[in-house]
């Protein structure tokens, strides 16, 4: 797995997480979902990535989008 794929796989589990949470636990779990959202529409027009750079540091194999 490279960091792109590994990237997705990590945002996708937040939304949904925080979608399940929200419907569970607290509503305002909500929030964590659209925290997600917005981190990967500022990733798409900056390019920078937090979840992508620590998954660079703990090893992952480099892919395309995140360098």
């Amino acid at each position: 797995m490279n960091i792109d794929r590994a990237v997705l796989a990590f945002a996708g589990f937040v939304v949904v997480l925080g979608a399940v949470l929200s419907l569970t636990v607290h509503p305002w779990w909500i929030a964590l979902s659209i925290f997600a959202g917005l981190n990967m529409m500022q990733a798409s027009v900056t390019g920078f990535c937090p979840a992508a750079m620590v998954l660079r540091a703990m090893g992952v194999r480099p892919g395309t989008a995140f360098r």
